[in-house]
């Protein structure tokens, strides 16, 4: 590891202790009256609101250090349950938009009630019964950190609905993120994955980026033998898509 990269990784790790701090404080305020008095619904309401912006702020220090990680060939394969999987991430997003919707999630429902609660919420999800409850071989951490950047990308671009398909194929696990917002130039479609997206104020296409940006979400797909790629236009929304090697074949890339 360089110099300057041992650097960074040693103040992501300063930072990630106070980040601690004050997200175990908040809690302890909200979830311990008896100890500490009762809050108005103003301050609960405030509370809970940095509490969520505290675990943005710690999902954007993990983020980057495991790009750091992933460029460093680090890759930890196990076997995960999809399901487990995929409403963590549900529960991580909402919690930091809709804390009623996490609420509803974290409520343990089959996968037919959960379409139902997220539908509501214009997120549509797509995967076979069968393998929302299997388990499959893959880098837990790196799927989570990939699926979280872009659902919330997705999330802040739609227009009306966000869509997450789900498949298994031949040993790969396919993932489609799709949004109905205005879409992204072909000519930038490239672009968009050399480092943080911006656009020139004279284009009415807005800009598109989020905590890890879309140059680390394919440095962690590709490290783990993967393909990202988009189809998006303007005024036609943008899909991106994920393959990634799963159970025998991602042996070859795991530590």
């Amino acid at each position: 590891m360089s110099r300057e990269r041992l650097k960074l990784e040693l103040l992501y790790h300063d930072i990630k202790g106070p980040l601690a701090i004050i997200e175990t404080g908040i809690m302890s305020l909200l979830n311990k009256a008896e100890r500490y008095g009762p809050l108005t619904s103003a301050q609960e309401s405030v509370l809970q609101r940095v509490l969520r912006n505290a675990k943005s702020a710690h999902h954007l220090v993990d983020d980057t250090l495991e790009v750091g990680r992933s460029e460093a060939g680090v890759i930890h394969a196990q076997p995960v349950k999809l399901a487990d999987l995929l409403s963590d991430i549900l529960i991580e997003i909402f919690d930091l938009t809709n804390a009623a919707v996490t609420k509803k999630i974290q409520s343990g429902q089959s996968l037919d009630e959960l379409k139902s609660v997220l539908i509501a919420e214009m997120f549509y999800l797509s995967i076979d019964k069968a393998l929302w409850e299997k388990k499959i071989s893959l880098d837990k951490k790196k799927v989570k950190q990939i699926l979280r950047n872009l659902l919330i990308n997705a999330l802040k671009f739609k227009k009306t609905r966000v869509e997450l398909e789900v498949q298994e194929s031949d040993y790969n696990l396919f993932l489609s993120i799709a949004d109905d917002g205005k879409g992204i130039p072909p000519i930038y479609h490239d672009k968009i994955f050399e480092g943080y997206f911006q656009l020139d104020d004279t284009e009415v296409i807005p800009v598109r980026g989020h905590g890890l940006g879309l140059a680390g979400v394919l440095i962690l797909v590709e490290d783990m033998g993967g393909e990202l790629s988009l189809e998006s236009d303007v005024d036609k929304g943008a899909n991106f898509m994920v393959n990634i090697p799963i159970g025998e074949s991602c042996k070859t890339f795991k530590e």
